[in-house]
């Protein structure tokens, strides 16, 4: 059980959003792979810091999903991915990533033509391997 999620109370995304987010970004990321086990509900809850009904529910959602299976009395584990699914979840994990990065950016002060130019110019770096 190696794997970090972060959870932020002042996020306008609810708790069990992020929660749920989070699980899915891992597997989508290869973090987390079929047959892995996750934390139990109580575990999830104190390691970060939110209430155990809103981990039971976002288990029993994924475990709805197919993204979960649990065995009573053993634990709560990772099923095979569904690639479609898992597609689906890589890009909804960058638009988020993309809506941070975007807003935190204008914050500051970027123009979105700025915001486009850096994004564009990290693209030439990763291209080159460096």
């Amino acid at each position: 059980m190696n794997f970090s999620l972060d959870i932020d109370p002042s996020s306008p995304l609810p708790i069990y959003a992020q929660l749920g987010q989070g699980i899915r970004g891992l597997i989508a990321r290869g973090t987390l792979r079929e047959g892995d086990q996750l934390p139990t509900v109580r575990e999830m809850a104190v390691r970060l810091k939110i209430n155990a009904n809103t981990v039971a529910k976002v288990y029993a959602e994924l475990e709805g999903d197919g993204v979960l299976a649990t065995k009573r009395g053993v634990g709560t584990f990772i099923t095979k991915p569904d690639k479609k699914e898992s597609a689906r979840d890589r890009k909804r994990e960058l638009a988020e990533l993309s809506e941070k990065f975007v807003t935190a950016s204008m914050s500051l002060g970027f123009s979105i033509e700025e915001i486009i130019q850096s994004i564009s110019s990290q693209k030439t770096v990763h291209k080159k391997g460096g």
